[in-house]
């Protein structure tokens, strides 16, 4: 069986390879390039700052290329050893169809389990440094508008010590509307500040007209007004813009933090918890389009690997289709978050085991 093994990781590597690279390749070409022309044209961009856009958009592309290229592999690597009879001599020696598969198949959830840790260490830096280069570099936005939802932590001893989420912050007269400031200790609120506003004053911000809650594990236990009240931790007017940080330039750890900042202000934290979600459901794309793809390769005749691609093809546009249709329901409240991420993976995943199962057949 391990020569087995490595004879069908060969036939699977060579056409996974191939779709990393040739639907990379279809991204960059249909988004990316033309972005960079019209930054080119538009804005007159140096070569250096198209390289950095393009060098920059390459990770958050393959996170999306690599369950493409495993369902890619899988389908035309079954579908050549069984279109050259191949696969019916293994089966001969006793072997089931998902024994046979199985290299494929653990092989592809590494792959996903690469595509997590890839997609919480690598994706959102450059992201973030995609927007900075985009931003500033190119279209020399140094004064940018208003930023919603900002999120200030005062993190101390590598605890959260104070939780501060603004709804809004308005540049042109330096003040955050819609405060909420929570106070940690052992990891618990005990302590929250609500303020219409907050303006930056002397080189501090100052909360005015707000209420103050002392929490305890059985609910508010007091309950004051104040007129004025100093952040002495929270960053600079000039910082903000700079630090804040859109949802797929997050970390899941600053994911977290930030719903529980939307979540103490009471505002719609249902695009936080989905793209939590999303950072292990779209990794996990490539095992279940394993599952998909090396059945569905299986046949009694053989076929071009034209045909092979096109399968692949049509299946990833149903698969995304559902994926972006499931998300805007979720974002509507229609669909749990969950299952507005998760479910296309359990579609998938379903298919897969009924495809399996007829294989083995």
């Amino acid at each position: 069986m391990r020569l087995l093994d490595k004879y069908v990781l060969k036939e699977f590597l060579a056409p996974f390879l191939f779709g990393v690279a040739a639907f990379t390749a279809i991204f960059l070409g249909a988004d990316t390039l033309l972005k960079i022309a019209g930054f080119v044209s538009q804005y007159g961009a140096s070569a250096i700052s198209a390289v950095k856009v393009f060098i920059l958009a390459l990770p958050r592309i393959i996170v999306y290329t690599f369950p493409m290229a495993v369902l890619l592999g899988s389908l035309m690597c079954f579908s050549r050893l069984s279109g050259a009879s191949e696969l019916i001599v293994m089966r001969t020696s006793g072997q089931s169809f998902f024994r046979l598969a199985l290299p494929v198949f653990l092989v592809a959830f590494l792959i996903s389990l690469c595509a997590v840790a890839f997609n919480e260490y690598v994706v959102p830096w450059t992201n973030r440094e995609y927007d900075y280069v985009v931003n500033t570099e190119i279209k020399k936005n140094l004064n940018p508008g208003v930023t919603d939802h900002v999120v200030i932590r005062d993190v101390q001893n590598g605890k959260i010590a104070h939780l501060l989420y603004a709804r809004r912050y308005n540049p042109n007269t330096k003040e955050l509307e819609n405060i909420t400031v929570q106070e940690f200790e052992d990891e618990k609120v005990i302590h929250v500040e609500n303020a219409p506003k907050a303006v930056w004053q002397d080189g501090v911000w100052r909360m005015t007209d707000g209420i103050i809650y002392d929490l305890t594990g059985e609910g508010v236990e007091r309950m004051m007004h104040f007129e004025s009240q100093e952040i002495p931790y929270a960053m600079s007017p000039s910082e903000i813009p700079r630090e804040s940080k859109k949802l797929d330039e997050m970390t899941i750890r600053e994911l977290l933090v930030t719903q529980k900042a939307y979540t103490a202000a009471h505002a719609d934290a249902t695009g936080v918890i989905m793209e939590v979600y999303r950072r292990f459901s779209l990794p996990m794309a490539s095992f279940v389009f394993a599952l998909v793809g090396a059945p569905l390769g299986v046949q009694k005749q053989r076929s071009s690997s034209s045909i092979g691609f096109g399968l692949s093809v049509v299946i990833i546009f149903v698969y995304y289709a559902i994926m972006t249709f499931l998300e805007a329901l979720g974002k509507g409240h229609m669909l749990p978050p969950f299952w507005a991420v998760w479910l296309p993976n359990f579609i998938a995943l379903a298919m897969g085991c009924l495809l399996i199962r007829r294989a083995d057949r």
